[in-house]
């Protein structure tokens, strides 16, 4: 997470207070940058985009709708570097995030616009267990099976996968993940799954809180779509949060550091009372005198 110097914390206030009027940088607001906005109204400067040869993902468009909050990405390739590593063969279809700029309308999307939106399709292996690339958004049913039509099988949810997924980027205090849009049938055969495993319930009470079946927006059976929310710092910069706050995300300003603090303490110290100022006239006489003696 970015520090946030000095200047920004002063003013945190006021750029949170004219935040909602501006949503681009301009000379009244020129430390807009990184996610503006909220995700349905928002914009994206200086964001990051999802490298297509990270470990453990693809990209399932080759087009530039793969960009984000720079935290948010980075945290996406973990979480799918470490389901690469602790299930070799699987890897993490990426579909939709923002646009180099963000902004909309971005169809077939109500939101995507501000660089806090993912979608990520499921893992997905054959009927034998064998790992496969997603397809493309095939929509799984209540007994954990889809049809590819392209290659005219059927394909099995990888449960497993999709778990550790989830966990790791609930787990990333980097992530900060406010909602994992999903079917309410894949979230149940996530939950499921989850408490068969014997993993952490806190986990678990996390992924049940943030796991929601949108509507309007569409079921979601074929991919979960991953919001983050604003941390500290980036609602100095610009962005707005919406929606709940959760209990295991830290929305406190980052602490100064000691060289800051020092100055901070300084600049709010009361100033030491000036020395009187003589009279005018007290002045005056001195330098009478002096014109006096250079005419002797």
């Amino acid at each position: 997470m970015r520090r946030l110097p000095l200047t920004s914390v002063v003013a945190a206030a006021s750029v949170l207070a004219l935040a909602g009027c501006a949503r681009v940088p301009s000379p009244l607001m020129p430390a807009l940058r990184g996610s503006i906005g909220t995700p349905n109204s928002g914009v994206l400067l200086e964001g990051r985009e999802l490298r297509r040869d990270a470990e453990g993902l693809r990209w399932l468009r080759d087009n530039d709708r793969h960009w984000a909050e720079p935290r948010f990405a980075q945290a996406i390739e973990r979480a799918a570097a470490y389901v690469a590593r602790e299930r070799p063969g699987g890897r993490l279809t990426v579909g939709d995030l923002s646009t180099p700029t963000g902004g909309g309308p971005l169809p077939p999307h109500f939101s995507h616009r501000s660089g806090m939106d993912a979608d990520l399709l499921f893992y997905a292996t054959t009927l034998d267990g064998a790992p496969v690339d997603s397809p493309g958004f095939i929509h799984f049913g209540a007994d954990g099976l889809a049809r590819d039509e392209g290659h005219a099988r059927f394909l099995r949810f990888d449960v497993d996968r999709e778990w550790l997924l989830v966990r790791a980027l609930l787990e990333d205090p980097e992530a900060r993940v406010q909602w994992v849009f999903v079917s309410d049938v894949v979230h149940a055969l996530l939950i499921e799954w989850a408490l068969a495993r014997g993993d952490s319930l806190d986990t678990i009470e996390r992924a049940d809180e943030v796991m929601r079946q949108p509507n309007p927006g569409g079921v979601h059976d074929d991919h979960i779509h991953v919001r983050t929310t604003c941390a500290p710092d980036e609602m100095v910069e610009g962005c707005e949060p919406t929606g709940p706050q959760r209990r295991w995300i830290s929305y406190d300003v980052p602490r100064l550091d000691d060289r800051d603090e020092d100055l901070a303490l300084s600049l709010a110290q009361p100033l030491a009372p000036s020395a009187p100022t003589a009279p005018a006239a007290v002045i005056a006489r001195p330098l009478e005198a002096a014109h006096t003696n250079s005419r002797l």
